[in-house]
């Protein structure tokens, strides 16, 4: 071998060095960038449920996904508190809940749950004595859930419902609850 071949291998030897050690500064600066980087928006919800004493704090959707087994924790969560029964609700409600929570600023907060879903039988039992419940009502479907949240005036979260045209708004000062619904835009 002469000194000229030998000096060629150096040559290349280092540039295939020099390259590699630019290719892992350049792949872990990507690597950082991907790991500070926001990843897809998690929707969460903290519920209390009023009637049970139960708690929940759950993601039940990241970006455009939902989460099955957390929808399903979510709507047993939910369940008709006389009989037990449980029925899937409408996403859309849960996104309700979320997209309400941010509208009013306070995207952590817990949300107290006076009444989810209802089978046709608690439905007919609350008509029966006197509550004002509607013989057709959204709750029957899983698509209405009446609420408050600790520390935010009753009025105020109605209004905030109200601005996002999702549904049905209904505002009872008395009991201190608003019901929120994916069905028609309607208030009462």
């Amino acid at each position: 071998m002469c000194l000229g071949e030998s000096m060629g291998f150096k040559s290349v030897f280092i540039a295939g060095v020099v390259a590699s050690s630019l290719l892992t500064v350049a792949s872990n600066a990507r690597a950082k960038n991907e790991a500070s980087a926001p990843g897809p928006e998690q929707y969460r919800l903290r519920l209390y449920h009023l009637h049970t004493g139960e708690r929940i704090d759950v993601v039940y959707r990241i970006g455009d996904q939902y989460i099955p087994e957390k929808v399903a924790e979510l709507d047993h969560f939910l369940r008709d508190h006389r009989t037990n029964d449980v029925k899937d609700y409408d996403v859309k409600e849960f996104d309700l809940l979320h997209d309400l929570l941010v509208k009013l600023g306070h995207p952590d907060h817990e949300i107290d749950i006076v009444c989810g879903y209802r089978t046709p039988w608690s439905n007919n039992y609350l008509r029966e004595h006197g509550h004002g419940v509607a013989e057709h009502s959204q709750h029957m479907e899983a698509k209405a859930i009446d609420i408050r949240i600790p520390g935010v005036p009753t009025a105020e979260v109605r209004d905030a419902a109200l601005s996002l045209q999702r549904g049905g708004v209904g505002y009872y000062a008395q009991s201190d609850f608003v019901h929120v619904d994916t069905g028609r835009v309607r208030r009462w």
